[in-house]
């Protein structure tokens, strides 16, 4: 075996060079570590820099049975862009892949490598006044997020990566290393199967994406945003679709905001100004929205006075309106508290973190059925849920704290278990709403999705990775 595995990885170094083959006695802990979850051995970690070398790499992992765990900048929260325990999994790093960036603005198109990030990519674009909508809180790769689907915070505007993926390019790991080339940067394109949706949300499993063609947009020029105070869980709904039919396509965020959050973020960020200084605590729940726009000229006043008055339309002196109250702050302000809240709940204890969607008239019922829940059984577990109200999404994130009991993984399984029960069971909704599946909920969807489902899956995994060498 010892034989087999140096000229398994004599020949990657033969393909890509010595530097960019890190082998095991060398510090792989970048690569093995996940950003919440996930924590293996590697067997090495290949960083190739184009497509061709990929096809190289999957070729000799197929001859020689190495199974493959793809990664792009490792910010995934599902563990599967790390290693097992085993130490037999080769890492296929796609860092270097960063062909240079193909701007086409008539087509307001971009071809990019897999390997870019989310940062990269938008700091090219703004020459152009253009941009790529996705809006997160990490920095992740074109590949991940493509791997993902991943959706943020103005999917209600832009839609997630599938909505804005025109095509793509993937290596399959098989005897060939065949490269599918899909990259075709059309609208409209009704040729048969759309091959890329197959490599899109399903977590690397089929092949791996080295290049896409991304749909682009105007760069808002303008924007304003406020934290709203509901009257109730239930007045969320009522702000929310007043302000789709009278603003329309200028709502480009609607996030949810619970106290506990809040608070939080505050803590452990103490330099960000406090939004509601002025009250006694912040409000029980709170709503980011925010409009933007390209050009607001249109509107006949500014953007910042046509959302104050979208947002008065819904409040009364009586506390009768959906509306309690609004805080108006600068928007880097406010997102700065938006994207701050992960890094603040980590450090109360250990996450348990749940990335669950469902139809958003049933959100509330999630939520008060998740509270009764937890205060049932679980009391001694903290709430901070903050989510994509707009969407359907929502991240109940609990932590268990620092100085409770000692932490259980297998209560914290049970709780998983609980909370899924409700989303899927009771609401018709997803576990996965936005960051994969990978090896935390993997046996979940064998519980759960349909026998006609899974067999789909099972043949088409079989088609396009023979050995299955791929993904976790």
């Amino acid at each position: 075996m010892h034989a087999e595995r140096t000229e398994f990885l004599d020949r990657l170094e033969a393909a890509i060079g010595a530097k960019n083959l890190m082998r095991h006695d060398q510090d792989l802990s970048g690569y093995e570590k996940g950003a919440r979850y996930g924590h293996g051995r590697a067997l090495a970690v290949a960083r190739p820099a184009s497509t061709e070398e990929v096809s190289a790499v999957l070729r000799a992992c197929f001859a020689h049975d190495v199974p493959v765990v793809p990664q792009g900048a490792n910010t995934g929260l599902t563990g599967a862009s790390t290693p097992d325990e085993g130490g037999q999994m080769l890492v296929l790093s796609l860092e270097r892949l960063k062909a240079p960036i193909e701007i086409d603005p008539i087509n307001r198109s971009v071809l990019v490598g897999a390997g870019v990030s989310l940062s990269q990519l938008n700091q090219a674009l703004a020459s152009h006044g253009l941009f790529f909508p996705i809006d997160l809180g990490a920095d992740p790769t074109v590949g991940g997020m493509i791997a993902t689907n991943t959706g943020g915070s103005r999917l209600i505007r832009y839609g997630d990566v599938r909505r804005n993926l025109l095509g793509v390019e993937v290596v399959l790991p098989d005897a060939e290393g065949t490269v599918i080339d899909d990259l075709k940067a059309l609208r409209k394109n009704n040729l048969g199967l759309d091959l890329k949706q197959l490599f899109t949300g399903t977590g690397g499993q089929y092949g791996i994406v080295t290049r896409a063609i991304l749909e682009l947009h105007p760069s808002p020029k303008d924007r304003a945003v406020a934290l709203v105070v509901p009257r109730d869980e239930a007045a969320m709904d009522e702000i929310l679709l007043h302000l789709e039919h009278h603003a329309g396509p200028w709502l480009t965020a609607f996030e949810s905001l619970s106290r506990a959050t809040v608070e939080v973020v505050l803590k452990h960020r103490p330099a960000l100004p406090n939004p509601f200084a002025q009250f006694d605590n912040p409000p029980d729940d709170c709503l980011l929205v925010e409009f933007s726009a390209a050009d607001s000229e249109s509107l006949g006043s500014s953007l910042e006075d046509f959302l104050a008055e979208q947002i008065m339309a819904l409040y009364a002196d009586d506390g009768s309106g959906a509306v309690a109250n609004a805080v108006f702050n600068r928007p880097e302000e406010i997102w700065g508290l938006r994207h701050s809240i992960s890094e603040a709940v980590a450090q109360e204890g250990r996450i348990i973190a749940h990335d669950i969607s469902c139809p958003r008239s049933s959100l509330g019922e999630f939520r008060r059925r998740a509270k009764a829940l937890l205060a049932e059984k679980y009391p001694y577990l903290k709430i901070y849920d903050f989510g994509h109200r707009g969407d359907g999404g929502e991240h109940f994130n609990l932590i268990w704290p620092h100085g409770a009991q000692p932490y259980c993984p297998e209560i914290a399984e049970e709780i998983r278990t609980d909370i899924y029960k409700i989303v899927m069971e009771g609401l018709n909704g997803s576990f996965s709403a936005e960051h994969g599946v990978g090896p935390i909920n993997r046996h979940y969807c064998e519980k759960y999705l349909p026998a006609a489902t899974l067999a789909a899956q099972t043949a088409l995994k079989a088609h396009f990775d023979p050995k299955g060498l791929l993904g976790r």
